[in-house]
């Protein structure tokens, strides 16, 4: 059993949840570190941009997520069960009067929801453990006093701006251009990485004013501190009484001694002088990182980094995080992982993680995501069907999640959206080669059948889109079982001709089949072609210092 785990579902459900033995699927602090993205509450639909093999843009587009909230059954559920818990008296006092005062309405049937999930989450987290959550102005000053009441104010850590694009036009308010990441920590003792950044040029050449004849910049740096000391730091050196000034020196004379026989002191010219030490401009880690970070740059349209998934954050970013707060080996959660940024600076970094989503899509473009950037990468997919028992369930719940599910069985992408009509009869394309050249590519048009009344016209319409789109062929995906004119009228649409031989033009599959693997000789799919979609994430290097590896090995 792989430690990463991907999980399908609300993560509510997922962080209370259960497996087959009756364990729990997220036992009480068992996480280092959790990070979460979670819709901002911004009254926004959010669409996954897809792009076709030549790079241009394609016509598809399939609504990621409603970033939007009413208050109804759930979110007076989700109120009551934080009213409820006995764990979090401060929170749910600070939940009773938010409500109060603002009402049963979109912001606070938000917060609400928010609330009971971020209970579980510091369930789940290690008493050295953080979290970071990352929000916009929309609620950020509501989810503060909602973290007060669950972490304590005593452990908040920061307040982190992230300059999120570099320009806003906006007529009559300061142009907002930031987002905003809440850290704070489970207690007292936690994992803290002091990180760096490179020292601007501007500061290199006002303060490391001195260069030595091998082209070593250095900068003068004093040798005592403030107050006497009664010890051997209290003592003349070199005829230099320090203590008649009020200070003391930083060193041990003895140290020092040994510092200035290695050229690490600049004496001055004039006689009594104070020494100076020579602080290197490379032996320095560069500058502390501060609660503002600036230096990484936004997600454009251009970006190679960009997988098409909307709300998409930098991976240096998720990288700058993760190390700052978590060890090699430890155990990283992303509750909200939308494009799987979090998981993949996770893995990128020799950590261990969990990511939860609650949208198919989301799912498949994680598992592709991670394939692509880590060769031989293992982890575990957990609440999407393994049986066709699982599947009729998923199906009766959500047809649209079902569809995209069912796609994702034929490498497919899925087309179309939540709109009556909108899909024009595919629910999917799967690109295929025909031919050797990367350019020999055509369309394989895939639609999906949920329900148990299926007939020849569903043959009948596949073979019409087929003919329409001028596709290569088509696949109906049936959750039912198709019926023997089915299969005849699939079979009368002949075959198509690939430079990889030939197979059945129209071919009718079953979500059974498909689970179990089963496939006639003649209903085999020419091979993949680059997927139409989401981008392919670049191939990664798991990036791990000696000390990072020799952790690991223990």
């Amino acid at each position: 059993m792989s430690n990463n785990k991907l999980f399908y579902g609300d993560n509510l459900e997922v962080l209370r949840g259960r497996d087959a033995d009756g364990r729990p699927l997220m036992p009480d602090e068992s996480v280092d570190l959790i990070y979460l993205d979670p819709p901002f509450n911004s009254a926004a639909n959010y669409n996954v941009l897809f792009r076709a093999p030549d790079g241009k843009a394609s016509d598809s587009q399939l609504e990621a997520f409603d970033d939007t909230w009413h208050w109804g059954d759930s979110a007076e559920a989700a109120y009551n069960d934080v009213l409820t818990q006995v764990s979090h008296t401060d929170a749910a006092t600070l939940m009773r009067g938010i409500v109060t005062a603002l009402g049963r309405n979109d912001m606070t049937a938000y917060l609400v929801m928010m609330a009971v999930r971020l209970m579980e989450l510091h369930r789940v987290l290690k008493p050295t453990g953080s979290l970071y959550l990352h929000c916009d102005p929309t609620a950020s000053h509501y989810l503060k006093i909602v973290l007060d009441g669950i972490f304590g104010p005593h452990n908040f850590r920061n307040e982190i701006v992230w300059k999120r694009t570099s320009a806003h036009s906006s007529t009559k308010r300061w142009g907002p251009v930031h987002d905003t990441i809440f850290f704070y920590s489970r207690g007292e003792n936690f994992i803290w990485n002091p990180q760096y950044v490179p020292y601007e040029r501007s500061y290199i050449e006002g303060f490391y004013t001195h260069v030595d004849p091998d082209g070593r910049r250095w900068r003068r740096s004093d040798l005592t501190g403030a107050g006497t000391r009664n010890g051997e730091t209290g003592e003349v050196w070199r005829g230099l009484n320090v203590t008649a000034k009020g200070r003391h020196w930083a060193y041990p004379p003895r140290v020092l001694d040994e510092m200035d026989a290695a050229g690490l002191l600049h004496w001055p010219n004039k006689a009594g002088g104070m020494p100076m030490f020579k602080r290197y401009l490379d032996q320095q880690p560069g500058q502390a990182i501060g609660d503002t970070i600036t230096d990484i740059p936004p997600m454009h349209n251009l970006s190679e980094e960009r997988l098409g998934y909307p709300t998409q954050k930098p991976l240096a970013l998720l990288e700058r995080i993760i190390a700052a707060s978590s060890n090699p080996g430890d155990v990283i959660l992303d509750p909200f992982c939308g494009c799987g940024t979090a998981v993949h600076a996770a893995q990128k970094l020799g950590r261990h993680w969990i990511g939860m989503d609650v949208t198919h899509l989301a799912i498949s473009l994680i598992e592709r995501r991670l394939k692509d950037a880590f060769s031989g990468i293992a982890f575990e997919v957990l609440g999407t069907p393994r049986d066709l028992a699982a599947a009729r369930d998923l199906a009766s719940r959500d047809k649209h999640q079902f569809q995209w599910w069912a796609v994702s069985l034929l490498d497919a992408v899925p087309q179309g959206g939540k709109k009556k009509g909108a899909d024009r009869g595919i629910d999917g394309i799967r690109w295929v080669r025909t031919g050797p050249k990367t350019e020999h590519l055509d369309r394989i048009i895939v639609s999906v059948k949920g329900g148990e009344n299926i007939s020849v016209r569903d043959v009948r319409d596949l073979v019409g889109t087929v003919q329409r789109e001028g596709a290569l062929g088509g696949v109906l995906v049936t959750l039912a079982k198709p019926t023997k004119d089915m299969m005849r009228e699939a079979a009368s649409a002949g075959f198509a001709d690939t430079g990889f031989g030939q197979f059945r033009k129209i071919m009718v599959k079953t979500i059974d089949e498909l689970l179990r693997g089963i496939h006639d000789d003649q209903e085999r799919l020419p091979p993949l072609g680059r997927q139409e979609g989401f981008r392919r994430a670049a191939r990664e290097t798991t990036r791990r210092s000696a000390t990072d590896q020799a952790a690991l090995d223990i």
